[in-house]
């Protein structure tokens, strides 16, 4: 948490760590590219939502961020829209998944939810203080 905390608050120096062009390499990126994403300019933004590659400019998320909390929500829609997706062999296990068993069952979160706790909350990441939310999926 403290990692993601300190890239989203010098997103420029994370670019720059995270670049080949950084000591450790980790990315095969260069760091403009990475700054591009981590920190987009105005201009970026406009573009992301003229392109649709964001389609929803109501909220207030990077189109490439760190987010501490997989919402049990997202495991939930996932699942159920595995349920009408082709799939390759036999998937007709998937049609007897209840969504909402999966994500209690799949995700232990006691550890992220005391490792957020420890950076401030999830308005650290400006997000709601809550481990709840609903997906809103628009086809």
């Amino acid at each position: 948490m403290q990692a993601q905390v300190w890239t989203r608050e010098h997103p420029q120096e994370a670019a720059q760590l995270l670049s080949k062009s950084g000591a450790n390499h980790y990315t095969p990126h260069a760091a403009g590219i990475l700054q591009s994403i981590l920190a987009p300019s105005p201009a970026d933004e406009a573009r992301y939502l003229a392109d649709r590659a964001v389609q929803h400019g109501d909220w207030p998320e990077k189109r490439i961020d760190f987010q501490p909390y997989l919402y049990p929500a997202f495991t939930e829609e996932l699942v159920r829209r595995l349920k009408t997706t082709q799939v390759e062999g036999n998937a007709q296990f998937i049609t007897a998944l209840d969504p909402g068993f999966v994500a209690r069952d799949l995700v232990d979160d006691r550890f992220v939810k005391k490792s957020i706790a420890a950076v401030g909350g999830m308005k650290t990441f400006g997000l709601p203080d809550s481990y709840a939310r609903s997906e809103s999926i628009v086809v």
